[in-house]
């Protein structure tokens, strides 16, 4: 590959890494992506970075799109790019950035995968709570249920963020936002069982909620691995994830209340469009009603 294509890249990863001192993965990341341009752009005869037009950029991604990546992978891919156009204009490398006027396809939304009322209550129900990590895993599980947390919001709880006077928890989501949410009876009962066993074991100065049997935060892969043993547990075919029960949360609370704003601010989205996926869920659930209710909607066999 011409050092022209290349070397602009090296440098630019080499800033992403010494100087905004990104993670590997990240940079391992922007590598792929800016060396698939590299080599279409070989392909394509283009002589250096300065000469690459919007027009072949929107080449480029309908050829990706063609290949079957998705309208994600297409627009982190889009980003990687922008970002390395503003890297050769801050160091007089270009003059425009190609990839402003170059939009991704769009993706399609997938519908969350949810699991209805009946499973979540056999989940929570079954899970008893006689052992250190069963009630605590079952005060976990009852608190994604309850109020719907995302799971880095869960495992960054801490104890003074718990209000058990007014059933709240105090949470610090994506961009920083703070927000309050409610939890039911269930979750406090669950919060309190979990808590009076960890007292019994003397952790009184560790501030998280939910902790190991050695005292120390429990983190986000483990929260994963032990909502998939319960699910696996109880029989459930779907993997059992933190993002499934947050998924329920939305879909039972719109189901039942109708109020997409609401569950807009319990879910702590900051655009209802990403709260309106829920809505499709809820659809389904009255279009099945529909058909097995109205005269009208019967499927007839003496046509």
């Amino acid at each position: 590959m011409r050092n022209e294509i290349i070397n602009p890249i090296d440098d630019f990863l080499d800033n992403l890494s010494l100087q905004r001192r990104l993670s590997e993965h990240t940079v391992s990341n922007y590598r792929r992506d800016l060396l698939q341009l590299a080599e279409y752009v070989e392909q394509q005869n283009i002589s250096d970075w300065t000469v690459l037009k919007s027009s072949q950029l929107r080449q480029f991604i309908a050829f990706l799109h063609r290949k079957g990546l998705s309208g994600r992978t297409i627009q982190r891919m889009l980003s990687s790019i922008r970002s390395f156009y503003q890297f050769l204009i801050k160091f007089g490398l270009a003059e425009s950035n190609p990839a402003k006027a170059v939009q991704a396809p769009k993706s399609e939304k997938r519908l969350p995968s949810t699991l209805d009322v009946d499973q979540m209550n056999a989940l929570l129900d079954n899970t008893r709570p006689d052992t250190f990590v069963a009630a605590r895993d079952r005060a976990i599980m009852e608190l994604f249920y309850s109020s719907g947390l995302r799971l880095a919001e869960l495992a960054a709880l801490e104890l003074r963020d718990i209000d058990f006077g007014d059933h709240l928890v105090h949470v610090t989501g994506k961009g920083n936002k703070d927000r309050v949410c409610p939890f039911g009876g269930k979750a406090l009962a669950a919060l309190k069982d979990w808590l009076d066993k960890r007292d019994q074991l003397g952790f009184f100065d560790q501030p998280a909620v939910f902790i190991t049997q050695q005292g120390r935060r429990l983190g986000v892969r483990s929260i994963q691995k032990r909502l998939s043993y319960w699910g696996k547990k109880q029989g459930i075919s779907d993997r059992v994830h933190p993002h499934r029960l947050r998924h329920a949360f939305a879909s039972h609370m719109l189901e039942a209340s109708g109020d997409l704003r609401a569950v807009q601010e319990l879910l702590g989205h900051a655009d209802i469009s990403t709260t309106q996926i829920y809505t499709h869920v809820d659809f389904q659930h009255l279009a099945k009603v529909y058909d097995s209710a109205h005269p009208r909607a019967k499927k007839r066999s003496d046509s």
